[in-house]
């Protein structure tokens, strides 16, 4: 069977055609030709090779190529799995899509271990780059481990919110919300710290578990705020919405297997959905003002002492 073959197969199993009923879904044959491959047990063993060395080149892919000034990363939760997503953002506001992992942002040999693997394909730790994460610890150390100073962290501002909420009742959780997209929304970052802390003094008494998650990690959701970059891309870089809208667009998936096998099948149906939804991906919305960012990350370089290889040659 030929690559384009192997890619039909691919594409009719990911819109539903069930293994039984691919050769019904193929063009039909003169009376005279025979049909071969199409048995529902050659169709699967034909998905699982092309979808295992799909998924087998993304993860091993050089990501020297790409002028990558930001990396968004946030786990997915797809049936009992969780599922990692690296979406890196190119100088123009291109999305790139970098890997999918089998695990926790919570656990700390995974995050390690996604991180080393972006670093060796070519992802680089010499100058500022943007993180935005979406608040676990474990990955927040190992960002720190891997990029060091160069990391400049932006937290995610709706799992903040959704963090903070759950430790309020009813009765409380809708004037909480409103200050936090207050906050949020603000245009000036002394506003925003303003407001929080005042949140935070007023839920101390009854709600102190909320109040000390305000606290926590305030100054990084609002890092991408001081950056001076417009309202509309300070929305597309301060949560990690783009990489569960991304997961989302493959959400069929789930739909068409009726029965996972475990983590490797999963990661297999899930890149496969990945690679088809990335062909349409679109730049940031706000992107137009990308060059604000770039410019604020380039000169953070030599402030912190960051010299890349280019500048040591020139």
């Amino acid at each position: 069977m030929s690559d384009t073959e192997h890619r039909r197969v691919v594409e009719q199993m990911l819109v539903g055609v069930a293994t039984r009923r691919y050769a019904r879904s193929l063009e039909p044959v003169p009376a005279t030709m025979r049909s071969r491959g199409t048995s529902k047990s050659a169709v699967s063993r034909r998905f699982v090779a092309k979808t295992t060395a799909q998924l087998a080149a993304w993860q091993t892919a050089s990501l020297e190529r790409l002028d990558l000034v930001g990396l968004l990363i946030d786990g997915v939760h797809i049936g009992e799995h969780c599922l990692i997503v690296a979406l890196g953002i190119a100088a123009d506001g291109q999305k790139h899509a970098l890997g999918l992992w089998d695990g926790s942002t919570e656990n700390a040999r995974v995050c390690q271990d996604l991180l080393a693997n972006l670093q060796s394909r070519g992802l680089r730790t010499d100058r500022s780059l943007l993180v935005i994460l979406d608040g676990s610890k474990a990955l927040r150390k190992a960002v720190r481990a891997t990029f060091g100073e160069a990391a400049l962290v932006q937290r995610c501002q709706v799992h903040k919110t959704r963090n903070i909420l759950e430790y309020l009742g009813d009765r409380d959780r809708a004037w909480g919300q409103a200050i936090l997209r207050r906050a949020y929304q603000a245009t000036e970052m002394k506003t925003a710290q303003r407001l929080l802390l005042d949140l935070a003094r007023r839920l101390e008494a009854e709600h102190p578990s909320a109040a000390e998650s305000v606290r926590e990690g305030l100054e990084e959701t609002l890092t991408v705020m001081g950056l001076g970059v417009s309202e509309r891309l300070q929305r597309s870089l301060t949560t990690t919405n783009a990489a569960e809208s991304l997961i989302s667009r493959t959400r069929h998936v789930k739909r068409n297997v009726k029965r996972w096998r475990g983590g490797k099948m999963m990661l297999r149906w899930v890149a496969a959905g990945v690679l088809e939804a990335v062909k349409g991906f679109r730049r940031l919305k706000g992107h137009r003002d990308m060059p604000t960012l770039v410019v604020e990350l380039r000169a953070r370089d030599p402030q912190l002492g960051l010299t890349t290889a280019e500048e040591r040659v020139a």
